[in-house]
């Protein structure tokens, strides 16, 4: 009894302590993207992709509240497609995101600048896209979405079978054809670099600036290129048995992961030990595990 009582309040502990993290992260998320909204976006006249691009349209031409029409464009978006949002823990959070989002965009008019802190369109349009990225960033790893398009994607991947990536890009392009009829198309050209520039960024955040690559050594000498590796880098090496489709010959290939910084010490250890030797590099954006990092820290659903 006394086991069980301990495991569901380990499980529980856990549990409270994840969430905390996550709300954390959506948090401070919600609060970057808004700090985008008010110092670098709105005052250049660049328009945000989605419901808070739409949002900027109105205010605008009737100056209601940017944050108000924010969350009243997303209420309705997320009443449709809260089933499509991967379940109950998922939906909560997208809600307290852009209920979050949505206050401080609202808020923070009182306390910055209104004309921001530059009037130059290239740094306006590079700053926001890069804070406002991040914000995304965190959000995602927080387990929740920022509402407006990434609902609207969902739906229509459900209803009409058209990919999230080119529902993304409908939808924004629409936007930014009324940016351009509002403004001018310079600001709305400006705003799809803004865009690109703020995808790019969110992925660096839930990557990580550690990128890892994943090493693929195809050799005649196994041996003595995973010894080298193990002896110079200390890392696992993996020996993979295979057979050349054209040859029909044995060969081993070996399989390692090192970080960005050790990729021409591989290189080098490869090219002195077996010249000959054939090596694919890639990319590994998570790696868990012995002399990574711990699966515990797997932000897991």
């Amino acid at each position: 009894m006394n086991t069980l009582v301990k495991s569901q309040f380990h499980l529980f502990e856990h549990f409270s302590w994840k969430s905390l993290r996550d709300y954390g992260l959506i948090t401070l998320g919600g609060l970057l993207q808004a700090l985008a909204i008010r110092l670098f976006l709105v005052p250049s006249n660049l328009v945000n992709g989605g419901v808070s691009g739409l949002a900027q349209l109105i205010n605008h031409y009737t100056g209601l509240p940017i944050g108000v029409m924010t969350l009243v464009g997303n209420i309705p978006l997320l009443l449709v497609g809260w089933r499509y949002l991967g379940g109950r823990r998922f939906t909560m959070r997208t809600i307290f995101a852009v209920v979050l989002s949505s206050a401080f965009t609202d808020l923070l008019v009182y306390v910055l600048p209104k004309h921001g802190v530059t009037f130059d369109l290239v740094l306006n349009t590079l700053f926001g896209g890069i804070i406002s990225g991040f914000g995304y960033g965190l959000v995602y790893m927080g387990q929740g979405t920022s509402g407006g398009t990434d609902i609207l994607a969902r739906i229509l991947r459900h209803y009409r079978g058209i990919s999230l990536s080119a529902s993304y890009m409908i939808t924004d392009s629409a936007i930014m054809f009324l940016a351009g009829l509002s403004f001018s198309w310079t600001n709305a050209l400006y705003a799809l670099v803004m865009l690109y520039v703020s995808g790019i960024a969110a992925e660096a955040m839930m990557s990580g600036s550690n990128v890892l690559r994943s090493v693929v050594i195809i050799t005649d000498k196994p041996d003595d290129v995973a010894d080298e590796i193990l002896r110079a880098l200390e890392r696992g090496v993996t020996v993979i048995p295979a057979k050349g489709a054209y040859t029909g010959v044995e060969r081993i290939i070996l399989f390692c992961v090192v970080t960005r910084s050790e990729v021409n010490q591989v290189k080098a250890l490869v090219r002195e030990t077996d010249p000959d030797a054939f090596m694919v590099i890639g990319e590994a954006h998570e790696v868990f595990g012995e002399g990574f990092a711990p699966f515990k820290e797997i932000n897991t659903p």
